[in-house]
């Protein structure tokens, strides 16, 4: 039981390269089956946290690893989106742009501040990755962008705003951390880091 956090972050990194495969080299055929193994991603994304819990086995380790597998995921998913709807993103370019350099950004800030990358698995960035979810299934499935998209956009740049806040007001790197409210209650000693919810 104790390898199955493991195991399930080790499948999701595994898809990434599978779904820019099946994106680039089959192209529209591959619809279908990249939506699957998008909610499969998330499917292991959610039972890896629980399980590690439950097993004692969650550590800075494993939430890095967990962080970092689901950055290339993502990755995979956003480039399959590139390659499916080509005219769409380059229509979208805009929101694109902001979100990949709010990425960008939360990354710098993390590694000049602390020398790590940001792990924080704030509670806005899962309702971002909840907007990832349908704004790419609208992408992905029905070849839309529309409000899912904006959504995901708006979403995004207030949780990253929010991740930096994280970064900038703690005095020592550290990961699972809910909000930059959550934060500062650390960084004034009234709360001791605890892990969220959901990984």
């Amino acid at each position: 039981m104790k390898a199955i956090p493991y195991i399930l972050i080790a499948l999701r990194f595994v898809l990434a390269p599978v779904i820019f495969c099946l994106s680039y080299f089959v192209g529209e055929k591959s619809r279908f089956l990249i939506l699957i193994l998008m909610y499969f991603g998330l499917i292991t994304d959610i039972f890896d946290g629980i399980i590690a819990r439950k097993t004692g086995v969650s550590s800075e380790k494993l939430r890095r690893l967990d962080s970092q597998t689901d950055l290339i995921f993502w990755l995979s998913l956003g480039l399959a989106v590139y390659f499916l709807n080509p005219e769409i993103i380059k229509n979208e370019w805009i929101g694109v742009i902001i979100i990949l350099g709010m990425e960008a950004l939360c990354y710098i800030v993390s590694w000049l501040k602390f020398g790590k990358e940001t792990c924080t698995h704030a509670f806005l960035s899962k309702m971002w990755g909840l907007s990832l979810l349908i704004s790419f299934t609208y992408l992905i499935g029905f070849q839309q962008a529309g409000w899912s998209f904006y959504m995901m956009v708006v979403l995004g740049f207030v949780a990253h705003v929010d991740v930096i806040l994280i970064i900038l007001i703690l005095t020592k790197w550290q990961y699972d951390v809910p909000s930059s409210y959550h934060a500062w209650k650390i960084r004034k000693g009234r709360q001791r880091r605890k892990s969220v919810l959901f990984n």
